[in-house]
């Protein structure tokens, strides 16, 4: 599948967006290791907080079916503004994937890509718990 057709799948997911309070609809399409691909949409809710963000639904709808390994993610809006994933989104992302992922964001005739490391450098990871739980190499010299 080239970037284009992942592109696609994410203007695809856009249909079923909920999205009554914002009027923005987000789309994502999640591909993983093995060339499967998962699609999300942004499901808002009343309590802004409690809303779903499309890269968030497919990313648990991957999980949901055993895929922990992915190889990159298209995201899209209705504007085809080249949105890209929030910092909780790029959080979750970072918990499966290096910094090495790629972020295709549709800006309509034209899809800019990112890595996951440039749009989130040091994230929190098990390796940062570690460190500040004292249950790993903090690198404090002794």
């Amino acid at each position: 599948m080239d970037d284009s057709d992942l592109v696609e799948r994410a203007r695809g997911a856009l249909d079923a967006a909920y999205v009554p309070y914002s009027e923005y609809r987000v789309g994502a399409a999640l591909e993983t290791a093995d060339g499967a691909v998962y699609t999300g949409c942004n499901v808002e809710n009343a309590n802004y907080s409690n809303s779903l963000h499309a890269e968030e639904v497919a990313i648990a709808e991957a999980v949901k079916n055993g895929h922990t390994e992915f190889s990159r993610i298209a995201v899209t809006s209705g504007a085809r503004d080249g949105v890209t994933p929030c910092g909780m989104c790029r959080q979750t992302l970072s918990e499966f994937c290096e910094a090495e992922f790629t972020v295709l964001c549709d800006e309509g005739d034209d899809v800019s890509e990112y890595s996951l490391g440039e749009l989130i450098p040091n994230t929190i990871s098990l390796g940062t718990l570690e460190a500040a739980s004292g249950d790993g190499d903090a690198g404090d010299g002794e």
